[in-house]
């Protein structure tokens, strides 16, 4: 990034500070009135104003108004904000600050990975912002793409994420900050980016930790939480780590193209900071596949359990039938005898014998007690 050498910082050295942090004004310096608060930047509406020395002079409703009025500011800097623009709208814009036709096509078609490029003068980044929705408990992606040239900044956003009016407004309560340039909003919005990240990770925080405990619980429709969460989270890499490469790219043209020492430190902060982020995202992917593994396994105990407490069931059963069958057995040997000898046939040799009726009852008992020895020793009784 290059520093303006126009005299825009005027010799003073800017005052610092991180986002929330109000600025002081100067001993005997008449209060300032507090800003006022835009409201977030509708899907398809015109958000632009031109900055000279980090106050806002003017706030056209067209873009012709906006060019027509930067090339009257010979020292300003048009910030143009547009939310899902159209094609003619991006040519237009392409047009007039000679925006590369590549960076163009990027930023009409969307769906890009983070990246930062340089085209002669002007840079390109793309940024996947985040937000955490805590109703349908999932990871909301949108993106942002980022033109910055030497008295421009052009953001058109794919999405609801970041609220760009809140960075415009911190940079407006910031006039020492919003001197520096382009430079310094591509620093803001790249700190607000990373700012939003904190909420989503300490909510998918809250999720795994609920995860866990449904895991050991048994319930049934953990295994989808985990793949989605698991999703989610492929794409929240997707969005981080390419931030930490991109920002070591700004750090390495530091002195190239003499960037300022107080923006430096910042954007070092800024690295950080997606540097932390993106070591707690992989931390999270490892700690999905763990649970993942952690539940199939459990899912695996239930289950042999389950068939074990089958086959039990079917083991007792079958003992069970064994029993029916062998008593079933015992006595239908003597119903079979008394049905032989019950016929009513008057040429049967044992009906006229003496010893018939004993000897009946003597064969069923023979006949009961060898079945009861038998399905004894084979533990059917």
């Amino acid at each position: 990034m290059a520093e303006r050498s126009d005299g825009r910082n005027g010799g003073r050295r800017p005052v610092w500070r991180r986002a929330g942090t109000a600025p002081q004004p100067a001993a005997g310096a008449p209060p300032q009135e507090p800003s006022r608060a835009e409201p977030a930047e509708p899907a398809g509406i015109l958000r632009a104003a031109l900055y000279r020395d980090g106050v806002r002079v003017s706030s056209p409703g067209t873009l012709a108004e906006t060019y027509r009025e930067l090339r009257e500011q010979p020292r300003g800097m048009a910030w143009i904000g547009l939310a899902r623009p159209t094609g003619a709208e991006l040519q237009s814009l392409a047009a007039e600050f000679g925006l590369h036709p590549l960076a163009v096509e990027d930023a009409m078609e969307a769906h890009q990975r983070p990246k930062l490029e340089r085209y002669g003068d002007t840079l390109f980044v793309v940024l996947r912002a985040a937000r955490y929705l805590d109703a349908p408990e999932e990871v909301d992606f949108a993106e942002l793409h980022v033109f910055v040239g030497p008295d421009f900044v052009l953001t058109v956003r794919h999405g609801a994420a970041p609220d760009l009016s809140a960075v415009r407004r911190r940079m407006e309560d910031s006039p020492e900050l919003l001197a520096l340039g382009p430079e310094a909003v591509l620093y803001a919005i790249l700190d607000a980016v990373v700012d939003g990240y904190a909420p989503v990770v300490q909510g998918v925080q809250t999720d795994i930790d609920e995860i866990e405990t449904e895991v050991f619980r048994g319930d049934p429709e953990v295994s989808r939480r985990i793949y989605e969460l698991s999703r989610e989270m492929v794409e929240f890499q997707r969005a981080t780590r390419p931030l930490v490469g991109m920002l070591h790219g700004l750090m390495a043209g530091f002195a190239k193209y003499e960037t300022d020492e107080e923006l430096q430190r910042y954007l070092r902060d800024v690295a950080d900071h997606v540097t932390h982020i993106s070591e707690r995202v992989d931390g999270f992917r490892q700690a999905l596949t763990e649970i993942l593994t952690v539940n199939a396994t459990l899912v695996t105990q239930q289950q042999n359990a389950e068939m074990r407490a089958l086959a039990q069931a079917g083991f007792e059963q079958n003992e069970e039938v064994k029993k029916i069958s062998s008593w079933a057995a015992i006595l239908f040997a003597p119903t079979l005898v008394g049905t032989i000898y019950g016929m009513n046939f008057d040429h049967m040799p044992e009906l006229h014998w003496t010893g018939g009726y004993p000897f009946a009852i003597a064969l069923m008992a023979v006949v009961c007690s060898g079945l009861y020895v038998v399905f004894k020793r084979r533990d059917w009784l």
